[in-house]
This record gives C-alpha cells, structure tokens and sequence, in this order.
C-alpha cells in the first residue's frame, strides 16, 4: 500500500453531558440531532462528564454514577453508533483532570466571574458567594477535554458558546507560553439554540424540572404538554394569541417537518379562533412521532445492559488513547520531563535520590 493509498485521518469532533439526570428533547434539538449528522464525517467522541457532574452534585456521587447508564441509553437511542462513535467516561481519563491543572494558570478569576453562563448558573442554583470552586472552574475543564481530544469541532447550544470562547483563547495563550500544539476549536450550533423549558423560562434544564425526557412514556409526555405555559392574555379560543415567546410553538418549529402547517397554525392563533388545548393536542402528535421510535430503541437497549457498559468501556479506552497523545506533547512542551526520559535530553537532567541506608 502506497501512501496515497492510505485514507487521511477525519477531523475530530467532541461533545458531551453531565450525567445529572436522563436527556431531554432540548438536549435533542440543540446538539444530539447534530452529533448523529456529523459521526461519520468525524471522528466523534462523546464525554459523559461525571467529574463535572459532581461540581454541583458533589453531594449526590451515587446519582451521577447511576445517570451514566441513563445517558448511555438516550445516546444509543437517538442514534448514535458505536462503529463511528467512541463513548468516553470522564472520570477513567485523568489526564483531563491534570490539563486542567495546567490550564488553570492561563487563566484570571476576574476572567472566570465574567463568564455570562457562569454567572447565570451561579445566580439559577441559588450559590451567592458560597460557590464550589470546583464549579466556579468548570469552563477550564471544558477546555482541557476538548483540547485533550484536538476536537476541531464542538457542537453546543448557544449558552455553551463563552465556553468554547474561552477554550480558545486557553489555545492561544498556551501555544504563546510553550508551542503551538493544540487545535483552537470551533463551536457548532443547531438550527435550535435554544428550547424554552415547559414554565415559559428561557431554557429547558434537568434541574429547574421544566423538561420532556426523551425517556418519558407516552402519557407523561401529554401530561407535560397539557400543562404547558402558554400565552397568560389568551382566555378563551377565540381571542388573538401572542406566538412570540410561546414555548408551544417553539416546539413545533423544532419538531414538527410541516414548516407551512405550522406557520398556518401561528397565523390563526394569532388573529383568534384557535384554541391553546388544540395546538398543544397537535403538539402531542407531532412528539409522538420523534419520540417513539427512541423509546423503543431506548427500551432494547436497556434490556441489555451489559452491552451498554461494554460500549462505554471500548470508546473510554479509546479515548485514553487519544488523550495519551496529547499529554504527551503537552509535557513535552511544558518542560515536564519524565522520570523515564531523565538524563537522556540535551540538558542532562537526571533525578537525585538519596543513598539507601546500608
């Protein structure tokens, strides 16, 4: 085989989720939808991220390790293959945690506290000044793991793109130190940004408990929906609704394929005569129709288990792989020279242990 003959590697691309709790249909629209169209033009890794997991959820480490799983499955069920995926467990790399360390150095606080999503979590979790440090540096953690896994590519929603920012300049600063080794990335963001959570607030979160799991049965789903906020002003049906901040018709511009229904539906709730219980009736359907075929995968897959952790274990040795690279020349950049390697550079440095006693 010629050199021509052998294929050039894909650009690589991560993402990944904090194992807090199962994925929701916003977790969907923003990036999973993007990670299945992409994994076979990248070499995707996927990070399930307990380590940053336990930042706020410190206290809870049996939740974290018990939505491991949970995750895994929503993964596999929205279509993420493992013959083009490599599913990586976070804690099972510590390398990450020592880029971090690294990392932490190229960065101010002052810098940290101006993190918009930081601040925003900060002030959602109630933390005033008592905020865990850990949590307070999660954005630097952010960096190490993509950079560990020279992603050129990171899909996010728009509230992660400060973090990409952010690993950027990290990028820019470390290659002006040491050398410029690793890949400054690019964010990707969905055709929805953003999914307002089922109260009317700006985002879907696991945490505020304003979201449809892609695990909800099928009466949960039209439970939530039925209950969901709509326009306060539209008393009855056949008066005029707002559309504009609606999180019903966020939804059907995320899921339902009938662009022009959908825009039809807006027109005539909006000049009256359209009932909310009827579009969120027709918003039933159209989940239905998404959700699904991803519960019945969801479901054989977690009656196979074992398969599920055998996955997980595979993709996290492979990404150990990678990873070892990277802090490989990281060290090497950093003038953190081995024991191994002592001696044998061009400056001579061996380490000096004291004599045993006789």
């Amino acid at each position: 085989m010629t050199t021509a003959d052998v294929p050039a590697p894909r650009p690589r691309l991560l993402t990944g989720d904090r194992p807090t709790a199962p994925l929701h249909i916003g977790h969907y629209a923003g990036s999973l939808r993007i990670r299945v169209a992409l994994q076979r033009e990248y070499e995707t890794f996927v990070l399930i991220a307990d380590v940053q997991a336990l930042t706020d959820h410190f206290e809870q480490p049996k939740k974290v390790r018990d939505n491991v799983l949970e995750v895994m499955l929503d993964y596999l069920a929205v279509g993420l293959d493992p013959a083009h995926v490599s599913f990586v467990l976070q804690s099972q790399v510590p390398e990450l945690a020592e880029l971090t360390v690294y990392f932490l150095n190229l960065v101010t606080v002052s810098h940290l506290r101006q993190n918009p999503t930081v601040k925003t979590e900060i002030v959602q979790k109630g933390y005033g000044e008592a905020v865990p440090a850990g949590f307070f540096v999660y954005p630097v953690s952010q960096a190490a793991d993509i950079t560990a896994f020279g992603a050129t590519l990171v899909p996010v929603g728009d509230d992660q793109l400060p973090m990409i920012e952010q690993t950027r300049e990290i990028v820019r600063r470390f290659g002006h130190l040491y050398a410029p080794i690793l890949v400054e990335p690019q964010a990707v963001v969905g055709r929805v940004p953003r999914l307002p959570g089922l109260d009317g607030r700006a985002k879907m979160s696991k945490s505020l408990g304003n979201a449809i799991f892609l695990s909800d049965g099928a009466d949960e789903v039209r439970r939530k929906v039925m209950g969901m906020y709509t326009d306060p002003l539209h008393v009855r049906a056949a008066d005029p609704g707002t559309v504009k901040g609606n999180p019903v018709f966020a939804y059907l511009d995320a899921f339902d394929p009938d662009g022009a229904g959908v825009q039809a539906l807006k027109d005539h709730y909006t000049r009256g005569g359209l009932g909310d219980m009827t579009v969120k009736r027709h918003l039933v359907d159209v989940l239905e129709d998404v959700l699904a075929p991803i519960r019945e995968r969801r479901a054989e897959s977690a009656a196979d288990p074992a398969s599920v952790w055998a996955i997980l274990r595979a993709g996290t040795q492979r990404g150990q792989e990678v990873v070892a690279q990277t802090m490989h020349a990281v060290r090497g950049a950093m003038n953190l020279t081995s024991l191994e390697a002592a001696g044998n550079g061009p400056r001579g440095w061996a380490p000096s242990y004291p004599a045993e006693p006789d």
